[in-house]
């Protein structure tokens, strides 16, 4: 009989930060490598430290990525099409199909909204369920500074919530170079 003793707030912090962590044992093995010397061990201690570095920064910006809350729908992201599935909503937008992306606020609550090239929008909110596997979808994305993607979903979010706009802000984070009409 297996007693599980961790509360659930522990249990949810550990899986948020596991891949830092991970990064973290990395660095420290390459430290111990480096402290062990030798013309063999303190390259590819460096190296194991370099790498280490790299995924921790990684690991950062998905851990500021995701979002805690309780909107309805599931996420999904699987071979380059990224689906939502809400109780009202839904679609599934493919990443060639994928034109721009924004951070739209609408009464109160933040989506994601994913344009195609015809025009078709899909608008998923950051709290979903799988709304995390997001990033890596996004990142893929050619041209994609994903310092500016986290960066856009940790700004505050507009507080215009009883508005009849549409949206009562949007954030252009990435935009498809080359397709479209040229303007002059």
């Amino acid at each position: 009989m297996a007693i599980t003793s961790i509360r659930p707030e522990v249990a949810a912090f550990a899986r948020r930060w596991r891949e830092m962590g991970l990064a973290i044992a990395l660095a420290a093995f390459g430290v111990w490598l480096v402290w062990l010397g030798g013309y063999l061990l303190v390259p590819l201690g460096a190296a194991s430290i370099a790498m280490a570095a790299g995924w921790a920064l990684l690991a950062l910006r998905r851990v500021r990525f995701t979002s805690n809350g309780d909107a309805p729908g599931l996420v999904e992201v699987d071979e380059g099409q990224i689906a939502y599935f809400g109780p009202q909503t839904g679609g599934a937008v493919g990443l060639p199909d994928l034109v721009e992306l924004r951070l739209v606020t609408m009464r109160g609550r933040r989506l994601w909204r994913l344009k195609q090239s015809d025009g078709q929008a899909l608008l998923i909110p950051i709290e979903a369920a799988g709304a995390d596997r997001l990033f890596d979808a996004f990142a893929s994305l050619p041209g994609m500074d994903t310092a500016a993607l986290v960066a856009a979903l940790t700004s505050a979010p507009a507080q215009g919530g009883t508005t009849l706009t549409l949206a009562a802000e949007a954030v252009l984070v990435w935009q498809r170079r080359g397709a479209g009409l040229v303007r002059r």
